[in-house]
């Protein structure tokens, strides 16, 4: 999961802009923008609870808003995913499963459950589904001298 400090690291902080040349900067803003977008509307604004499999719905759309993109200086690579949650660990239980605690209230009382959470994917797919469009951003992106 990516950290706060990804702030940094977008594609139009200075320090990025002098770390990589226009045309790959361009190029991996693209994709990090498709796949982030492909993630945002997977997760359809709706009431209930998702199938297991399926993209988490967005109830108050903190997961949606929080999905962020930004330049990895180790790897020279763009990295998606979620940011900014303080406590738990949501966005990554949502997408591969596992175990969590929920607070679950009743009758005024707040009472703390250990439940498991079937896996409800929605980085990967959007990834998977954005991989058929990644070569079309790279195109005329590499110019022979």
């Amino acid at each position: 999961m990516i950290d706060m400090q990804v702030k940094n690291l977008f594609f139009d902080r200075p320090a990025v802009q002098r770390a990589i040349d226009p045309a790959r900067r361009r190029a991996l803003s693209k994709a990090g923008a498709y796949v982030r977008q492909r993630a945002k509307t997977s997760m359809r604004k709706r009431r209930g609870t998702s199938r297991p499999g399926q993209p988490p719905f967005a109830h108050e759309g903190s997961l949606r808003r929080m999905v962020l993109f930004g330049y990895d200086p180790r790897t020279e690579s763009v990295v998606v995913g979620p940011v900014g949650f303080r406590r738990g660990n949501a966005p990554s239980v949502l997408e591969f499963g596992g175990r969590t605690t929920v607070v679950r209230r009743r009758g005024g009382k707040r009472t703390r459950q250990a439940v498991r959470i079937a896996a409800r994917p929605y980085m990967r797919p959007a990834l998977e589904k954005e991989a058929r469009n990644l070569p079309k951003v790279w195109r005329n992106s590499v110019r022979g001298g």
